[in-house]
């Protein structure tokens, strides 16, 4: 247990908003005026978790918030009051979503003991549009012809481990993948060098909200942010419009980078995964203890 003085949880609360604000006011606006991005919407799309969420805050569990109110914390109804504070116990977690905890932490456990892999290149975007008539991202230009795009994807072949990137691959481009990969396999083969890998850890943190702090949850999603970008910067799309510098993974510079970026993303996600991997298992201790 530890305890926040009222100007630490809220100078805590306010640089949470205050990271995420620029993010959530940009989706905003542009839901408003129904413009699309091909890149930003893919956070508040893919992962359901809404710009009103994301602004929320919490210490985690454990931490008294001393003189806070139920109105002070959007998360007020799992918290309960003690003393003149606020409090986030482990024991208020659900226990029907008890044994979710366990398959996080050894999924989770599983990517961090894992070797890294770094030859898929990028190419899932390349294999979403692979002999297609009609690409996800209609609005957005091709900066390659279909047929240089077919060249690039049977020249350098398809290695990709994540299921939630192959799924949406073109029936053409499925059986070039080296694995067949299913729903059920996926855990066998998900490594810390995928990039998708790395955006996920952002859903595994807001999963856990509001037990998981919102530090975590925030520096998570600024992870799969820089990612998604080097996704799509990768991506057979042209993106100059909307600021983005294409990866050329067609050219050796350009496979070269990617690797390199590949490398670093997976530097920074390691240790906001094992932050993630020790809020879990600091909830499922608090939770099976106080049940026994």
């Amino acid at each position: 247990m530890t305890t926040l003085s009222p100007n630490e949880w809220r100078s805590r609360l306010a640089q949470h908003r205050e990271r995420l604000a620029p993010f959530t006011a940009e989706r905003l606006a542009r839901m408003a005026a129904h413009i699309k991005h091909p890149v930003h919407d893919f956070l508040f799309e893919y992962y359901s978790y809404r710009p009103a969420q994301l602004l929320r805050w919490s210490p985690g569990v454990g931490v008294f918030l001393e003189g806070a109110t139920s109105s002070d914390l959007e998360w007020s109804k799992e918290f309960v009051a003690s003393d003149g504070s606020l409090i986030l116990m482990a024991d208020s977690f659900p226990e029907h979503r008890l044994r979710s905890l366990d398959w996080a932490i050894g999924y989770l456990r599983s990517i961090a003991e894992r070797p890294p892999l770094f030859h898929c290149l990028g190419l899932h975007e390349w294999a979403m549009v692979y002999q297609a008539p009609e690409v996800r991202h209609s609005a957005t230009p091709l900066r390659l012809s279909r047929e240089e795009i077919a060249k690039v994807v049977e020249s350098e072949g398809l290695r990709c481990t994540h299921y939630d990137a192959f799924r949406f691959f073109t029936p053409e481009a499925v059986p070039l993948n080296r694995i067949q990969l299913t729903r059920q396999n996926t855990d066998e083969h998900d490594q810390k060098g995928c990039i998708h890998v790395t955006m996920d850890l952002y859903r595994y943190a807001f999963k856990l909200a509001p037990w998981s702090s919102g530090e975590l949850i925030a520096d998570a999603f600024l992870l799969a942010w820089e990612a998604r970008q080097i996704d799509m910067r990768a991506s057979p799309y042209d993106l100059r419009a909307f600021g983005l510098k294409p990866i050329l993974i067609e050219t050796r510079s350009g496979r070269e980078e990617y690797v390199e970026l590949q490398r670093e993303l997976m530097r920074k996600a390691e240790p906001v995964r094992e932050r993630l991997i020790e809020e879990y298992r600091r909830v499922k201790a608090g939770s099976t203890t106080s049940r026994r």
